[in-house]
């Protein structure tokens, strides 16, 4: 679906998105607009800065990873067709978001972009061959008819490739003029157009030279990175969406006659009761009224334990019911519960953090504007010092080509595209488009405990001091739970006889219970077993009792990371702080910050208080990489200044997470940084050369030593020098000790 036949949807059916305006304390209403042709940091500041200036607004926030604009305004003052015509004053289309119209308008202009780098890719090849024919000519006896030839092929390739190709930027330019404003494409636009026609008109004067070559391999070039840049902040805006899809699709409603119903969850309202199976997901927040079991609630704590429950205990939608069936009282339901909100929490810091800009969008700033200056103060010089109109143009166009911002526009995607290189050959993968220039810039950093310092696992420690019978009779009686304690156990024995049991069966929240000899055996909770004396050994534990035997105790710990002290103490010594931040329980966490030597630590935590953790440590001037697996960790990630995950961790934290990292080890987390340190310090040496470029250049073309042709090579040599330079960061070191160095 287009963007026109999107506003043509809305425009037919305005209750559609009227029922989405949401109203906000004093009399502010608040939504949401679809803003497509919002790419960069310069279109971030156009709308923000000047919607508030439009009578009735009062707020302005931009999403670029997902081009939403969520809009604050009084209540009678303003309206939504209000902000929407605002929004295309300032040269933007836009629609009130629906998520129904969103994924067609995004995937029509997916399509649209991979057309057009389709178009001008083939263009680019066969006008390339056509001009190294003409090339060769110049040292052969091609005659001029040949040579006009060649010309007017060029052009009938060229110019139709030029005009489809070229309208992601030429639209972008010409909504940018016509607010009166400049963006990267302006230029990007006049150099492609003015070399095309400049083109035409030589060969229609049966001139030796033309430039169709040079302007279809910007478009091509260009083309690819646009697209690729869509493509990374397309996923970025996927995490929330997501999470949002571990919610229950069905729920049994328990009707005043006692009777189940399946229905959905959306129908669900607060003091409905519910019946949940084990297996089955929580469908919204509630109150256990009827039952116990145990319930897995790493989605908020991280704990990869699951939890009792009981009559009383509260429970949440999202959650997966383990063992037992359970009544449930709905408290809050649809939106209102904590799952939505971890969504929220998650949109919420991806908003804020999208007021990053990037270098390269400080610079287009100034540069476009100079450019433009440079090229009209030219063509005015050559005329009033006597020149032809035929000479000034072609002066001014070899300065509009020679300063065409192809190498300013790569000195950032190029050392990207190669560090996602290197990165992905040591196991990581860069998932956000600005995440090495965040990386870079780390100064601290917050690890997760479970399955990110530690390897998530729970692991019997004392199954040495067990004796074997005891060992193959609780392996027997776990290996008939889906107790993740109770697995390992059942692993632990795995190679030992098990005995016969009889009357097997699980008593949801407490553990196993069989008969054996006649007697009652039983494998779960110290309380239920009688042990509820014995210290507590600060881990996950279970306990076997036999009729009156002395329970016996099997402990259980989550075994850190191969490297993660060699790591963390890297990291330590290149001057970068290091947190635990994590959801479980104090004793467990207080274990592992003092075998990793990490003194600032908190335990229990909450997504929410995981957010205001890190809002604080931002206010101290802290930048942080936060790097955790969890559920739970999900907005945390979301709201540190970049976020890393392990291949092992929830689907939801790897979408939320900038990068990725495969394997068993900590390793990934150092060789990150120090990538993306070397990455920024390439990117500024890219700067550095398409500016030295430009000071030679410009001067050289203005006065008129530089033709069309020449300025379309010197452009294509920085390019190409750019992207050399970019090429030495393959260079690996050969061991942390070089890091440190570094």
């Amino acid at each position: 679906m287009t963007l026109s036949h999107a506003q043509t949807v809305l425009a037919q059916d305005a209750d559609s998105w009227a029922g989405q305006v949401r109203r906000t304390t004093g009399g502010l209403e608040e939504m949401e607009f679809l803003v497509p042709s919002m790419h960069c940091g310069g279109c971030m500041r156009t709308i923000e800065n000047g919607l508030v200036k439009v009578e009735g607004i009062k707020a302005a926030r931009t999403n670029l990873s997902v081009r939403r604009v969520a809009v604050s305004w009084e209540q009678g003052v303003q309206t939504v067709e209000g902000v929407q015509a605002a929004l295309e004053s300032l040269g933007f289309d836009a629609t009130p978001f629906d998520p129904r119209l969103a994924m067609g308008s995004e995937k029509a202009r997916s399509q649209q972009l991979l057309r057009a780098i389709a178009i001008s890719g083939f263009a680019a090849a066969n006008v390339m061959l056509l001009s190294v024919s003409v090339w060769a000519g110049f040292f052969s006896d091609m005659d001029t008819i040949t040579r006009d030839l060649f010309h007017w092929l060029s052009a009938l390739i060229a110019l139709p490739a030029v005009v489809y190709a070229g309208r992601p930027f030429f639209y972008s330019a010409a909504s940018a003029l016509k607010a009166r404003r400049m963006n990267m494409d302006v230029p990007i636009s006049l150099a492609v157009i003015l070399a095309s026609a400049a083109s035409l008109a030589e060969t229609i004067r049966g001139a030796e030279h033309v430039y169709f070559d040079a302007s279809v391999t910007l478009l091509f070039f260009l083309l690819i990175g646009r697209y690729l840049d869509m493509a990374m902040r397309g996923r970025a805006g996927e995490a929330a969406r997501n999470l949002l899809a571990l919610r229950a699709i069905a729920a049994t409603k328990i009707m005043a006659d006692g009777s189940r119903v399946s229905v959905p969850v959306d129908v669900l309202r607060p003091d409905d009761r519910v019946f949940v199976a084990p297996g089955m997901r929580i469908p919204a927040d509630g109150t256990v009224v009827e039952g116990a079991s145990d319930v897995d609630t790493s989605l908020l704590s991280g704990e990869s334990v699951p939890e009792q429950v009981t009559q009383h205990s509260q429970v949440f939608a999202g959650t997966l019911n383990l063992s037992g069936p359970l009544q449930i009282v709905v408290t809050a339901a649809k939106d209102d519960t904590v799952l939505s909100e971890i969504a929220r929490l998650m949109e919420a810091a991806e908003q804020g953090r999208a007021g990053f800009v990037r270098l390269a969008d400080r610079l287009s700033r100034v540069y476009a504007p100079v450019v433009h200056i440079l090229a009209g103060s030219t063509f005015l010089v050559w005329l009033l010092i006597g020149a032809g109109w035929h000479q000034a143009l072609m002066t001014a166009v070899a300065v509009l080509i020679i300063t065409c911002p192809c190498a300013l526009a790569l000195a950032v995607p190029v050392v990207q595209v190669v560090a996602s290189g290197r990165l992905l050959r040591h196991g990581i993968l860069l998932k956000s488009a600005d995440g090495l220039e965040r990386m870079a810039k780390v100064d601290c950093v917050v690890f997760d405990k479970t399955g990110t310092l530690t390897d998530g696992t729970a692991s019997l420690v004392n199954g040495d001091d067990i004796r074997p019978e005891d060992m193959a009779l609780a392996a027997a009686l776990g290996s008939q739970s889906h107790h993740p304690l109770a697995l390992a156990v059942a692993k632990a024995g795995a190679g030992l006889a098990h005995p016969e049991l009889g009357a097997v069966a699980e008593v949801p929240g407490f553990g196993m219970e069989a008969r054996l000899d006649g007697k009652t055996v039983r494998l779960g909770r110290r309380e239920w077993v009688g042990a509820s004396d014995v210290v507590d050994h600060g881990g996950p534990e279970l306990w076997l009792a036999v009729a009156d035997a002395a329970p016996v105790r099997f402990m259980f710990k989550d075994r850190l990371r191969k490297d993660a002290v060699e790591v963390v103490a890297h990291l330590q010594r290149l001057g970068i702080e290091t947190r635990l931040l994590s959801g479980d329980r104090k004793a467990a966490v207080e274990h592992v910050a003092s075998q990793l030597k990490i003194s600032d630590w908190r335990a229990e935590a909450r997504p929410q208080e995981k957010i205001e953790c890190l809002e604080n440590l931002k206010a101290q001037g802290r930048t942080i990489l936060m790097v955790g697996d969890g559920l739970n960790d999900a907005p945390a990630l979301r709201a540190a200044h970049v976020s890393m995950s392990p291949g092992s961790a929830a689907d939801i934290s790897q979408r939320a997470a900038d990068f990725v990292f495969q394997g068993d080890n900590l390793g990934p987390v150092a060789d990150g940084i120090w990538t993306a340190r070397r990455a920024r310090s390439l990117v500024f040496q890219n700067f550095g050369v398409a500016f030295t470029y430009n000071a030679v250049a410009i001067p050289l073309a203005a006065l008129g030593y530089v033709t069309p042709l020449i300025a379309a090579v010197a452009m294509s040599s920085s390019s190409l020098i750019v992207t050399v330079n970019a090429l030495r960061l393959r260079r690996s070191n050969k061991d942390m000790a070089k890091k440190d160095e570094a």
